[in-house]
């Protein structure tokens, strides 16, 4: 952003660029999409365990749409797979354990009674389907108020997911859920968007 900013002060740059810039920094920002990813492990789960099984996930937050598309893949539980969902907020960063945000007891149509497998699905926001009873209830008794406690608990790194087996009632498998290069380059091109647009209209 830095960079942005000092060929924008160049008087000839500045007057040929900033228009296109705006636009494409503008459009840029209405997306609103930042993707989150996790590598789930029996170590990172609370307490830690010896499992060897692995998994991921890729969940990405569409702000505009009010969706959150999760993508999950796992192998290697030492259990049948019982549950799996996001949990937030726990008290800091990286560590801790809290209660179940979305659907519980797991996602709907995650596979369950397995040892391995892979989950895609779009989570709706805006429906209350798409939350545990119990969190709405917590965080302002609206889905609206769910979603921003839920997606701000993602984006201070205080959200995380996991995979309940048969073998660890309580997780097999988690990670907490962390912003990718690419959408801190967008959060960047947006916060750039912005200060053009109060540059031009102070100009």
């Amino acid at each position: 952003m830095l960079r942005i900013q000092r060929l924008i002060h160049l008087p000839s740059a500045g007057k040929l660029l900033a228009p296109v810039m705006g636009l494409a920094l503008a459009s840029a920002a209405q997306a609103q999409i930042l993707d989150y990813q996790a590598v789930l492990t029996g170590p990172n789960e609370s307490p830690p365990n010896a499992s060897p099984a692995t998994g991921f996930a890729d969940v990405e937050y569409n702000s505009s749409a009010h969706t959150l598309a999760v993508n999950v893949t796992f192998s290697g539980l030492l259990g049948s797979s019982t549950a799996s969902h996001i949990h937030a907020a726990t008290a800091s960063p990286g560590t801790g354990t809290a209660g179940v945000a979305t659907t519980t007891p797991y996602f709907t149509g995650f596979p369950i009674g397995v040892t391995s497998g892979s989950y895609n699905a779009t989570l709706d926001l805006t429906q209350s389907s798409s939350y545990n009873p119990a969190f709405i209830t917590a965080n302002g008794g609206t889905t609206a108020s769910a979603e921003a406690a839920l997606t701000s608990a993602i984006a201070a790194d205080e959200a995380y997911l996991n995979i309940h087996s048969s073998v660890f009632p309580g997780g097999e498998i988690r990670g907490f859920l962390v912003l990718v290069p690419s959408s801190l380059a967008l959060l960047a091109l947006g916060g750039a968007a912005l200060w053009l647009r109060r540059r031009q209209t102070a100009a």
